[in-house]
């Protein structure tokens, strides 16, 4: 689980003083909202569908995604995609959907990443309710 700690200034109301906390960043996927990830996901859906056993030309369907092997399933997927060797857990995908090809090199999914991390947040919640 990936996580960070940002420092943050808070002003007291009426004393011109700030006080300063240490808050430890959640995942990007804790909290996300699957509503919100499914209007992310139009963006997505000209390669994918998450609609069960529908096909596409572009991209593997992604129902069931959230605990499944990656580079299984019905589609052509790149030699890369298919030796990964990992599972799509809400951290594997977070940082694929962050960068995909960083993160799988030699992965066929042409696409810069989801830089914002309530984005991925709410796609990865979206996922997981597509079984």
């Amino acid at each position: 689980m990936r996580s960070s700690v940002r420092l943050a200034s808070i002003r007291l109301a009426g004393t011109g003083l700030a006080a300063f906390a240490v808050f430890a960043s959640l995942p990007a996927y804790a909290g996300g909202d699957a509503a919100a990830g499914a209007a992310v996901f139009k963006r997505c859906a000209m390669c994918h569908s998450v609609d069960p056993g529908k096909k596409t030309a572009m991209g593997p369907n992604l129902s069931g995604v959230v605990g499944r092997k990656a580079g299984t399933g019905e589609f052509n997927y790149s030699p890369a995609m298919k030796g990964a060797g990992i599972v799509w857990t809400p951290d594997t995908l977070d940082a694929f959907l962050l960068k995909p090809a960083a993160t799988i090199k030699g992965t066929r999914m042409a696409f810069a990443g989801l830089h914002k991390p309530e984005e991925r947040a709410n796609v990865i919640a979206y996922l997981a309710t597509r079984k």
